[in-house]
């Protein structure tokens, strides 16, 4: 049995890098990035730690293992990894219903993870319900920006609800979808694609 729960302990954020490091592009063939998706960021134990000491990241547990994860960061960590101030700086201009993104109180998916032998299970999803249900009092909506070359998850967040609201290409010529799950709506219903 999955149990879904908030990163308690050094050794939860320990299974998340090495459940990271397997599903870098550069650990990855083309292949297995095409059809299985991928993760960008590199975490240190440190920003790991203090993401989650700021909210608490979802974990998917089997036992004692993670075998999945759904990052939290908020805007107070939004210069402790460089290659995602681009994505903040980006959320700085963006408009998104008559407002600018930073005039929300958001929560930023900083990265989503399923071990290979879990996928297909619908663990992703539960993930996310027990995302929303932790953090949707707190937060008007989750936010994260997704490669546009990352189709796999680009669809899966596509089905959870999330919606596509800006595309940019940043310094170093990636291109990004930035999408939002609004949970101020409570009867919102999924996006079926972006």
């Amino acid at each position: 049995m999955i149990l879904y729960t908030t990163v308690a302990t050094d050794r939860d954020i320990q299974q998340i890098m090495a459940l990271q490091q397997l599903n870098l592009p550069q650990n990855l063939s083309p292949e297995q990035k095409n059809s299985q998706g991928f993760v960008t960021v590199i975490h240190s134990f440190a920003t790991l730690k203090k993401m989650n000491d700021a909210e608490a990241s979802i974990v998917a547990k089997d036992g004692d293992q993670v075998i999945g994860y759904l990052l939290a960061m908020t805007t107070h960590t939004r210069h402790d990894i460089p290659v995602l101030i681009p994505m903040f700086q980006a959320f700085d201009e963006v408009i998104y219903e008559g407002q600018k993104i930073s005039s929300f109180k958001y929560l930023v998916v900083g990265q989503v993870c399923i071990a290979e032998a879990y996928r297909g299970r619908r663990i992703l999803d539960d993930c996310y319900t027990a995302y929303k249900k932790h953090f949707e009092n707190m937060y008007d909506f989750a936010i994260t920006e997704i490669h546009t070359t990352n189709r796999r998850s680009i669809n899966a967040h596509a089905r959870i609800g999330f919606k596509l609201i800006h595309t940019y290409t940043d310094p170093h010529g990636d291109t990004w979808e930035i999408v939002i799950w609004d949970w101020r709506n409570k009867n919102q219903i999924p996006a079926t694609t972006l």
